[in-house]
């Protein structure tokens, strides 16, 4: 992490004399994982070689500098860290706005589209949700599908009463406009809690199957036609007010630069990719695929509208414009 005396160094400094800047980068998922790997890595060596060597993102996965997922986003307001990758989801209520694009009936397929509408809002809408923070991107994956342990879903109503892990304040709409009783849970919760049966299922891409081994644990993974999914999670890369503050304004520059919009093209790209590796080593390992008809998914957006409806109301109550924010963001 970046120290007061090196803020003051890098402050004084030259652009000649400029100090070399090191800053921690804490996550929740292993080195193995596809966002570890194709993501937050290459971003951090683009980093580095951008500045010549002279910023250097030091990551940490796996919470290995101490606490759980959901106190990420309070190890980067408290200065614990320097930057976090975490999911919003995991501090529920706590990013209301950006929340929209978590909603069934805004994100449907497309991960890239969603990235670049959060970009596009930022400023206008989604802004007060990340006091104390810069926000350097926001992404989603590709989006929630159904992963059974057991029980093969080909209409929603296969759901009612079974117990499912939920990603997020939203995906527990989702799941209980489906009948389905929600259970929340960090993602790296999931293995134990289908092995121990403490939940029939989850809410969650197919990406995440290789690196968490659910193609052991589950047997069938569920979507729409044409790859629709039951909304999505919205992530944030997002660094320490003051961390931020402290740097030099090239290195600023070059940490927007790199997460500028071509990078979240990339980024939709990476996830989409990953949701194809994942799925097939489900399959390979013998699980079902259960695309549902056409018929069914009409009947899931059917369920999924009120989903809008009752985000709209609970922000409502809190001072925002729900209604126009959702218009916006669809």
């Amino acid at each position: 992490m970046l120290t007061r005396a090196a803020i003051a160094l890098t402050l004084i400094a030259t652009p000649a004399a400029a100090q070399d800047v090191t800053l921690t980068l804490h996550h929740f998922l292993s080195a193995e994982s596809m966002t570890h790997k194709a993501m937050l890595a290459p971003w951090a060596e683009r980093v580095a070689k951008a500045s010549d060597g002279r910023l250097t993102i030091a990551i940490h996965p796996a919470m290995t500098l101490g606490g759980k997922p959901p106190q990420l986003v309070r190890q980067a307001r408290d200065r614990v860290v320097d930057i976090v990758w975490t999911l919003n989801g995991y501090t529920a209520g706590l990013f209301p706005r950006t929340e929209v694009f978590e909603l069934p009936t805004v994100h449907r397929n497309d991960a890239t589209a969603t990235n670049l509408a959060m970009r596009a809002l930022f400023d206008t809408y989604l802004a007060p949700d990340y006091d104390g923070l810069k926000v350097l991107f926001l992404h989603v994956h590709a989006g929630n599908a159904i992963q059974m342990a057991q029980t093969p879903v080909r209409r929603i109503a296969d759901l009612e009463g079974l117990r499912m892990r939920i990603p997020s304040r939203s995906g527990g709409w989702v799941l209980e406009a489906f009948g389905a009783a929600p259970v929340g849970m960090p993602v790296p919760d999931l293995p134990q809690a289908l092995s121990r049966g403490v939940v029939d299922g989850a809410l969650i891409p197919f990406q995440i199957i290789p690196g968490l081994k659910l193609q052991e644990l589950t047997a069938w993974q569920v979507e729409g036609p044409d790859a629709l999914r039951f909304g999505t999670s919205v992530f944030q890369l997002a660094m320490n007010a003051e961390s931020w503050a402290a740097l030099p304004a090239d290195l600023q520059a070059i940490l927007l630069a790199e997460s500028d919009e071509d990078w979240l093209r990339e980024i939709g790209a990476i996830w989409t990719a990953g949701e194809r590796d994942g799925l097939m080593a489900a399959i390979d390992a013998g699980n079902g695929h259960i695309v549902l008809a056409e018929d069914e998914m009409a009947k899931a957006d059917a369920a999924l509208a009120g989903v809008a409806e009752r985000w709209v109301a609970a922000v409502t109550e809190n001072g925002i414009d729900g209604a126009a924010l959702l218009a916006a963001a669809r």
